[in-house]
């Protein structure tokens, strides 16, 4: 891995090579990718989310009730809420690390394999870890692990794949998150409590996912000539994107922003939904848990085939804004049907709407985003900038929920607000000008 420094501020869009020509590295892309090309792009987020969700979903919990059963919530908050944080900031700065990466293996695969190593460790040391502290340490690790991946991974899609393919291959990534998140759960469950094991497992589908991408990944290497100088103050402002210079970028990151928190709040109490509102098990004879466990698979299984349908469309249509409202509005629809048929039957209905609104929206707002970024040279910070809009929602969405659900009304308030959050996030998709 060569950087030899610090990321700094990303100048114009058009940095040429010395002799007037375009750096290969900075060229929009024309040819088509490669199956197996696509194939190690998914493999690499189902490696990530399978190792993330796995630990998340389950094993975090068994290892916080392993210290202490009595505090046992306080803990896993306190773990989960270090990593979150942690996220927030590993993203976008581990892809401005790629941004200007002059190995010979090109800008991403670098900090795929060290993310996917790093990440690994984390897990396998995870499960030795004497006390809470340490716990909290190695997950933050974990976090920076897969999210240098993560950065790394995304940033790759719009320096290999032409715009006319984007919406297919972001469709195909968004496929191999969801069955990464699956296989993450399974892990969980198949180790039967031992939690120890469950991170050696979910360590080595980490790593096992970044093997076909590191042996076919085309990345073109950066030229060291055509890397900016550094400065540290124009590091520090280069994750500053100017609503007003770029405008279609701000509003973008508004949607997906809007659009997420009302999927979380969708989400969050889902568990208590079933239990108070719908009383699953008084009523169908089901326990909340399993209730729980039956809406998400429906759920992943709508986005899934979503995720791939509606992002070759995109692709055929030539078009991206009437898709994402389109699916943004589904998503708010699904909210609506929880609030007015607080039923299994309505529940039911509720998830598959909602992975079927998800999914395709998943697959096409990442095609519509790789086409508002400002500049080639720092595609991989923007796109960890705009991931903020993805995980920042885990913060804010418990926050605006809570309230609803106490004071102000219940569970039908609660899907109420989340589908106006969620249209919201459709109205302002007009606002984006430079793509159809």
């Amino acid at each position: 891995m060569s950087l030899s420094e610090t990321p700094g501020a990303a100048p114009d869009p058009a940095v040429a090579a010395p002799g007037g020509a375009m750096a290969v590295s900075l060229a929009e892309p024309e040819r088509r990718v490669r199956p197996v090309w696509t194939a190690g792009v998914v493999l690499v987020n189902l490696g990530i989310n399978a190792a993330f969700f796995g630990p998340l979903q389950v094993l975090l919990a068994q290892q916080a009730a392993a210290f202490s059963e009595e505090d046992k919530e306080a803990i896993l908050a306190l773990v989960t809420g270090a990593g979150a944080a942690v996220s927030l900031v590993a993203n976008p700065l581990f892809g401005a690390f790629s941004d200007r990466t002059t190995s010979r293996l090109g800008r991403r695969v670098p900090w795929v394999v060290f993310g996917a190593v790093l990440g690994a460790a984390a897990l396998i040391a995870l499960a030795g870890a004497p006390n809470v502290a340490v716990m909290t340490l190695l997950w933050c690790f974990v976090q920076v692990g897969c999210n240098g991946a993560y950065a790394a991974i995304t940033a790759a899609i719009p320096d290999r794949v032409p715009v006319r393919q984007r919406g297919t291959v972001g469709g195909l990534a968004a496929m191999g998150q969801t069955v990464g998140i699956l296989i993450g759960a399974v892990i969980a469950a198949a180790v039967t409590g031992n939690f120890a094991a469950g991170y050696f497992i979910c360590a080595a589908a980490l790593l096992a996912g970044v093997v076909l991408y590191f042996f076919k990944n085309d990345d073109v290497p950066l030229p060291s000539e055509v890397r900016p100088a550094f400065s540290l103050a124009g590091f520090a402002k280069s994750f500053w994107v100017s609503p007003v210079l770029y405008p279609d970028f701000a509003w973008a990151w508004l949607t997906r922003l809007l659009v997420n928190i009302g999927n979380h709040m969708v989400t969050l109490y889902l568990l208590f939904f079933l239990k108070d509102a719908v009383h699953v098990k008084e009523t169908q004879g089901i326990e909340p848990e399993f209730g729980v466990l039956v809406l998400t698979g429906l759920y992943a299984l709508m986005v899934i085939i979503t995720s791939v349908v509606g992002g070759r469309l995109s692709d055929r249509m030539g078009k991206r804004k009437p898709l994402v409202i389109i699916s943004s509005g589904i998503i708010a629809a699904a909210s609506l049907i929880l609030a007015v048929a607080p039923t299994w039957t309505g529940a039911l209905i509720g998830a598959s709407v909602l992975g079927i609104g998800f999914g395709c929206y998943l697959a096409v707002d990442f095609a519509l985003i790789t086409e508002v970024l400002p500049r080639a040279l720092s595609r991989g910070k923007d796109l960890g900038v705009l991931n903020i809009a993805n995980s920042l929602p885990q913060v804010l969405a418990p926050l605006i929920a809570f309230p609803f659900v106490a004071l102000w009304g219940g569970y039908v308030s609660l899907y109420v607000a989340a589908a106006v959050i969620g249209l919201l996030g459709a109205v302002f998709v007009v606002k984006i000008k430079g793509v159809d």
